[in-house]
């Protein structure tokens, strides 16, 4: 027995020893800072403050303190935990009232939180198609979306990334074959790596000419396009996606994630997602800040325009100084590098100089096209942004980049 214990385990730390080394050699392997501070547009790591170019908070609302009071209140009230799943004694009046709120801002009949959203699409998806069915999925969609079809066991089809020509062909393939009982588009609203936008309107106009189920995940988009109401109301197609995905751990500034639409797709949702029934369902103190973040966005959109205008300055800075910024039609502007080793460098070589810009590499973006992907919030100053150009420029000469 004890024999066996030893062999396996050398083989697993084998295993573990040759491949992180291999990433390691290759520029892949990612190594994670602590943080000694909030989140904000200023950070704190090893005792030295940077400015954050990293972050999902896009709004700067993970440190407001409407939201902190809520969370401090709902935790008073109700505990640290909801001690349930969802469907025994687990839903409290916090989620109720979430549930209604994101309903409100997103404009459907309904909608069910989840606890983060890749569990939305890790439940979602399985919980409406099955191996008898079809997914047309963009080629560059997020990760927890790939997980999600594969879990699902439907035919997966990808489509080359906001290629509608091929989109709209393979569509056609899928629909006239004959082999599959439902057929679904999934896109993201917003490309988190690229910062570009899905083509909606034409992705809408394919579904109703082959009568195909839509799914938006709109992630990087909620709280950011369409008047913070996301991609869907920034085309005027919110009437016209079956199921609209988001996040509430990004803009929103607290964790979880949610699917709105019809009555009826979340009450089947309800039971039929696996991590709405198997989990336990998110904090009182989450619920409640996430539904005081919702209520912000409703009442003023400040915010939104603050995180666009910053964003615009950052694009411009970078472009003009000649970094290769991509197609970015959001404020996720990444710096294309390209080799995974030089890309790793520049990041280190930012944060030494007091940028924190994370490095992307495979396998999250395909190989030979690693970037420094930079995140503006509302929360940044143009004082700060326009040091950060500074740092961009003296090591992106230094590296021979521009």
């Amino acid at each position: 027995m004890a024999e066996g214990i030893s062999v396996k385990n050398r083989t697993l730390s084998n295993f573990l020893e040759s491949n992180l080394s291999e990433l390691k050699s290759k520029g892949l392997y990612n190594k994670i800072d602590s943080l000694q501070s909030s989140n904000g547009p200023i950070i704190t790591i090893n005792n030295k403050n940077l400015i954050n170019l990293s972050s999902n908070n896009y709004l700067g609302l993970a440190t407001n303190n409407k939201l902190i009071k809520a969370a401090n209140d709902a935790t008073i009230k109700y505990g640290a935990g909801a001690g349930a799943v969802r469907t025994i004694n687990g839903t409290l009046e916090v989620h109720d009232i979430l549930e209604k709120t994101i309903a409100k801002f997103k404009g459907t009949e309904s909608a069910i939180a989840f606890q983060s959203g890749f569990n939305c699409n890790m439940g979602a998806i399985q919980a409406v198609m099955d191996k008898n069915d079809a997914i047309l999925s963009d080629e560059l969609n997020h990760a927890s979306i790939i997980d999600g079809c594969k879990l699902s066991g439907s035919k997966v089809i990808r489509y080359k990334h906001s290629d509608m020509d091929d989109l709209r062909e393979k569509a056609r393939s899928a629909t006239e074959s004959g082999q599959y009982n439902k057929v679904m588009i999934i896109t993201d609203g917003v490309f988190s790596m690229d910062g570009d936008i899905a083509k909606l309107p034409e992705i809408v106009e394919i579904a109703e000419e082959f009568n195909l189920i839509t799914y938006v995940d709109d992630a990087h988009g909620s709280g950011v396009t369409g008047k913070g109401a996301g991609t869907c109301k920034h085309f005027g197609v919110s009437d016209k996606v079956d199921f609209q995905i988001g996040t509430l751990s990004k803009a929103i500034g607290v964790v979880g994630g949610y699917v709105a639409g019809t009555s009826d797709l979340i009450d089947w949702l309800k039971v039929r997602g696996r991590p709405f029934l198997f989990s336990t369902s998110l904090t009182p103190g989450a619920a409640a800040a996430c539904t005081e973040s919702i209520n912000i966005l409703i009442e003023d959109d400040s915010l939104v325009n603050k995180v666009w205008e910053n964003g615009n300055y950052l694009k411009a800075g970078l472009k003009a100084l000649g970094f290769n910024i991509g197609h970015s039609e959001t404020p996720i502007t990444p710096c294309i590098i390209g080799d995974e080793t030089k890309t790793q460098l520049f990041s280190k070589r930012l944060l030494e100089e007091g940028v924190y810009a994370k490095s992307i590499v495979f396998p999250t973006v395909p190989k030979g096209t690693g970037r420094v992907r930079n995140m503006p919030t509302s929360a940044h100053t143009k004082e700060m942004l326009d040091e950060a150009l500074a740092i961009y420029e003296k090591v992106g000469k230094e590296l021979e980049i521009i």
